[in-house]
């Protein structure tokens, strides 16, 4: 068996099905495209994060496609019942007043891991933000992982999941890169969408 398979879980009807009724019930959500098979790290960036109707949507979908990705949240989440749910779907709790060198952490992690997939929401909110957060490029460029852009189209009811993109160091050129996959996407709220950057990309370079 090849150590790639360990980014995805065995085969499960159970959740498959239950996975597509999700979706289906959310208003016949498709999935357009896959997963990388052939590569064993790489970073998951979902946007546009516009509604808490997004997680949903992303757990269904992990489960389709048997997906074994992590993924941050507010550690305030992982109590009790909704803690045990949090973490058997990849949740990892995160103490937003606690800093600290999480870029780093996650850099060193991916490195002694063989097979690591990391899903994150850029914006890193459902409010309006004017660019995203930069540590899930910064973990990409120093772990030396490909980028993998899903887009939530609300519009059209699918996901879709775009093809790997290596980062240069170039975090102009990058970004604008990566923005512009998703400008053809609406969120559930399309007014709160990080768009501005695809064209004014130079956002990135100021501190």
């Amino acid at each position: 068996m090849s150590k790639m398979n360990g980014n995805f879980y065995p085969e499960s009807s159970f959740k498959k099905t239950l996975g597509k009724l999700v979706l289906k019930l959310l208003g016949g959500w498709t999935i357009e495209g896959d997963m990388p098979r052939d590569i064993s790290k790489f970073i998951i960036i979902a946007a546009h994060h516009t509604s808490n109707w997004d997680f949903p949507v992303g757990v269904a979908t992990k489960m389709i496609l048997r997906l074994n990705a992590k993924f941050f949240a507010k550690h305030s989440l992982f109590v009790g019942p909704l803690g045990i749910l949090m973490r058997s779907l990849g949740g990892v709790p995160i103490e937003r007043s606690r800093s600290g060198n999480r870029v780093q952490e996650a850099i060193d992690e991916i490195k002694r891991s063989d097979n690591f997939v990391l899903v994150i929401a850029p914006e890193g909110t459902r409010s309006k933000v004017a660019r995203w957060k930069t540590g899930f490029y910064h973990i990409a460029v120093g772990a030396e992982v490909p980028v993998v852009p899903i887009g939530f189209d609300f519009t059209h009811r699918k996901v879709v999941i775009g093809q790997p993109m290596d980062m240069t160091g170039d975090i102009k050129t990058d970004f604008q890169k990566m923005h512009q996959f998703f400008v053809p996407y609406e969120g559930r709220y399309p007014e709160l969408g990080c768009n501005e950057p695809a064209s004014n990309p130079e956002i990135y370079l100021k501190r």
